[in-house]
């Protein structure tokens, strides 16, 4: 007898569907034979799928059976279909009765006892689903709670194969997920740590920076010695950013819940990311990859932060992989199990010191790096990534007398409040795009909110020219123009507004040549 069920396989972070075939009764010795271009992980839901139907109360098959996973060219991997293969086995064994089994799409790992395990990728299959017109889904406890923040589709929570047997079967009631209480579940952050702003002594260029970063959503380099906050400062950037919208939120969850990082518990729901990967990271885990192409640190970080400390510590080709994500927002990974299409809309912050020992400049210590050593340290950066970071700032080392204040620093809440002023200002401005903030607009865009006078073109002008800046760049002073001015609620760029954002630019060659 034959009985098929819908599941789902990731590519990248979406879904596509799955067919889990199974047909058992044939003739011949009682085997099983699991085709479909299946991992090991696959391979060896057999062995899962047939204790658990022994410690469920059930029978395995006893005749030849063979279980197919369609379409036979889409590699399929991980346990998504321990539960779909062993309640196909009961259909096609006529222990399960269910005219309809093709209206769910199923998906599940199974321990030995029979209960579910959660798998990742629950939204991505609960939007196949609603695609797709299924009646719902049927999900262990926490990847039916993520599934659930999807509106159009209802969401059943399988705890073990016997309860999901007796549902399908019409022996048991199951209430579908409540949508509305997921979301407010998952737009409630997370309770963090008590960093914040008003920690971070002295540095005051360094928090107007930082502001101005965040209220863009540029990107910024830190450059100073050793011990004058650069992480810091860093790790305490989110404290600042808008909290994400509801669709802003979505969309991190479907990276982080294709990554697997839902069921293990490392994501604070409700909060923007920040990754922070060692500089020892591969191309791979920065970028994204994988024999099936999967979401890297750029994505992760995607409506949030990425940070990367030590940035000429960073291998070269992982560096230089950043340049075109920087620019689109996304990045396209080509392998031979296909091509995926992964979002990275995310803020860079760098920081790194201004020579290998860290003292070069520093009024107290001495810089024992010679001019070679410096160079080839500062060489490690390439000047087309450097011209993707929108502000490059210093960060001095400190004085006694700052380190020994008890007066607090401005702060994260007040800062904040400027930042989402100056954030309601673009989206007004970006209503009706898919533009949020101003580092992300097109070139009509700048040519239209940026405009500038004859004077200012003159001022902006000279300092290309003596700064030797790129065609890149002269558009990025114009973007944090822009944002200098929404903090400060004017309609138009003025003098102090591009003088500003000019400034930001000047270490392009006062320190890299």
């Amino acid at each position: 007898m034959l009985a098929t069920i819908s599941s789902a396989a990731l590519q990248g972070i979406d879904a596509e569907i799955v067919h889990v075939e199974v047909n058992a009764g044939e003739a011949g010795e009682a085997r099983w034979f699991l085709v479909g271009l299946a991992d090991t992980a696959v391979k060896e839901s057999t062995d899962r799928v047939f204790t658990a139907l022994n410690n469920s109360g059930f029978r395995p098959p006893r005749t030849r059976t063979t279980i197919n996973l369609a379409p036979g060219n889409l590699r399929k991997e991980g346990p998504f279909y321990d539960l779909p293969i062993a309640l196909g086995i009961l259909a096609a064994t006529g222990q399960l009765k269910c005219d309809r089994l093709g209206d769910w799409l199923i998906a599940g790992e199974l321990s030995l006892s029979g209960a579910t395990r959660p798998v990742r990728g629950a939204l991505a299959m609960a939007r196949l689903a609603r695609s797709l017109g299924k009646r719902g889904l049927l999900l262990p406890s926490v990847s039916a709670e993520e599934a659930a923040l999807v509106e159009g589709v209802e969401v059943y929570i399988a705890d073990s194969l016997a309860s999901a047997a007796r549902f399908l079967a019409g022996e048991k009631t199951l209430n579908p997920l409540d949508a509305t209480a997921a979301r407010r579940r998952a737009s409630t952050p997370t309770a963090e740590g008590a960093a914040d702003f008003s920690e971070i002594k002295g540095q005051h260029a360094l928090r107007r920076a930082v502001e101005v970063a965040v209220a863009g959503s540029h990107n910024i380099l830190m450059i100073g010695p050793p011990g004058s906050g650069k992480s810091m400062v860093a790790k305490r950037i989110p404290t600042v950013m808008p909290a994400p919208t509801l669709d802003e939120h979505l969309e991190i969850l479907g990276i982080h819940s294709a990554a697997g990082r839902t069921i293990t518990g490392e994501m604070t729901w409700g909060a923007r990311p920040f990754r922070s990967p060692h500089h020892t990271v591969s191309d791979v885990a920065l970028l994204g990859g994988g024999s099936i192409p999967g979401p890297g640190e750029i994505s992760l970080a995607h409506n949030g932060v990425l940070f990367l400390d030590e940035l000429p510590e960073f291998k070269r080709s992982a560096l230089e992989t950043l340049r075109q994500p920087l620019e689109d927002g996304e990045v396209s990974i080509s392998r031979s199990a296909g091509k995926v299409t992964l979002p990275c809309s995310m803020m860079l912050v760098a920081a790194m010191n201004p020579c290998p020992c860290g003292y070069l400049g520093d009024p107290k210590r001495e810089c024992r790096c010679s001019p070679v050593q410096v160079q080839r340290y500062r060489a490690r950066i390439s000047g087309p990534l450097l011209d993707r970071i929108d502000l490059h700032i210093e960060a001095p080392a400190l004085s006694l007398a700052e380190l020994r204040s008890e007066k607090p620093g401005e702060p994260s809440a007040a800062m904040r409040t400027r930042i989402d002023a100056a954030r309601t200002r673009q989206h007004a401005r970006f209503a009706g795009t898919k533009i949020a903030a101003n580092a992300r607009m097109t070139h009509a865009q700048i040519r239209k909110h940026c405009a500038i006078d004859a004077t200012l073109g003159d001022l902006l002008q000279q300092a290309m020219e003596q700064l030797q800046l790129s065609a890149r760049a002269y558009d990025r002073i114009l973007k944090v123009a822009r944002t200098i001015a929404d903090l400060a609620g004017a309609e138009s760029i003025a003098s102090p507004h591009l003088l500003e954002a000019i400034q930001y630019r000047s270490l392009d060659r006062a320190v890299f040549y």
